[in-house]
């Protein structure tokens, strides 16, 4: 349908969204074109009150609240669009409400956890000093695992232990890593040349020597865990999670987290504020005169 390939083009060309948002917008519309073809429903003529039945169809499609809120704003997205075309004349979506967001704490790994997995890594290989380097970019840098492999040689800085990143809409930002990460990325870039067999800039390659996928990462986190006995499943975003978490314990600010984090609302960030209540708690009652 050309209105909808005409929209998928235009979040990518013009809004810059990522590959991965577009398939997720366009599997968003087919669901809701499936729901118009059984309703038996033409997409430039839907009402508000045509939409009854949209909540039923997610259900039968076993979707989250959180599909469901991205499918909406999909929805929302693609009537403006068809808006400002002039091809409809109003967003039946405007008048839906989204369902509550479920109040879901971010996990996240204790430093001492972090601690043990660090200690127990053995580098016995051009590989493992690799894994080494993925575990402490994630962990100082706090980027996302879709930002880590597509992190280049170029973008480092070396001088001021920084890294050009390129987070959602392709938003650049700079990120920084501390001189543990230092020196683990100057034994890694030693080796590199032995490892990159394609001549690639990409910093994280895999054993083809091609940019490594963020498949491959959580891979590559599930055998490390599995080889040094680590008894908790770790996932890359709770590398990311624990970033922020312990900056925030130990007293950064909270602008300065969203800063680093890539996030466009400090509500995003905000939420990492709850984990650390019990934080606060401790130290409260290890700092107050009466609280011993």
């Amino acid at each position: 349908m050309k209105d909808k390939e005409n929209y998928l083009e235009y979040l990518k060309y013009n809004k810059n969204y990522s590959d991965k948002t577009i398939t997720n917008y366009e599997l968003d519309l087919n669901d809701y074109f499936d729901y118009l073809k059984k309703e038996g429903l033409n997409y430039k003529d839907v009402e508000y009150e045509d939409l009854m039945g949209l909540f039923d169809h997610f259900d039968s499609l076993k979707l989250s609240g959180k599909s469901i809120r991205r499918h909406i704003s999909s929805l929302k997205g693609f009537y403006k669009y068809l808006n400002s075309k002039n091809i409809t004349l109003n967003n039946p979506f405007n008048y839906v409400t989204l369902p509550k967001k479920e109040s879901k704490l971010p996990r996240y790994l204790s430093y001492d956890e972090l601690l043990e997995i660090f200690h127990n890594l053995e580098i016995k290989t051009n590989y493992d000093l690799r894994n080494r380097l993925i575990l402490e970019l994630m962990y100082a840098t706090g980027v996302r695992v879709s930002e880590l492999v597509n992190i280049k040689v170029s973008d480092i800085t070396m001088s001021n232990q920084s890294i050009r990143v390129f987070g959602k809409g392709s938003k650049e930002r700079i990120v920084y890593f501390n001189n543990v990460c230092l020196k683990v990325l100057k034994d890694y870039l030693k080796i590199y040349k032995e490892i990159n067999k394609k001549n690639t800039d990409y910093l994280i390659l895999n054993q083809n020597g091609d940019q490594i996928t963020t498949a491959g990462i959580s891979y590559i986190l599930n055998q490390v865990i599995k080889k040094i006995s680590f008894n908790k499943h770790i996932t890359p975003h709770m590398l990311r999670h624990s970033f922020a978490t312990h900056l925030l314990n130990n007293g950064c600010d909270l602008l300065t987290v969203q800063e680093l984090l890539g996030h466009a609302s400090i509500s995003t960030t905000g939420i990492y504020t709850h984990v650390t209540l019990d934080h606060i708690k401790d130290v409260y009652y290890n700092c107050h005169p009466r609280g011993k």
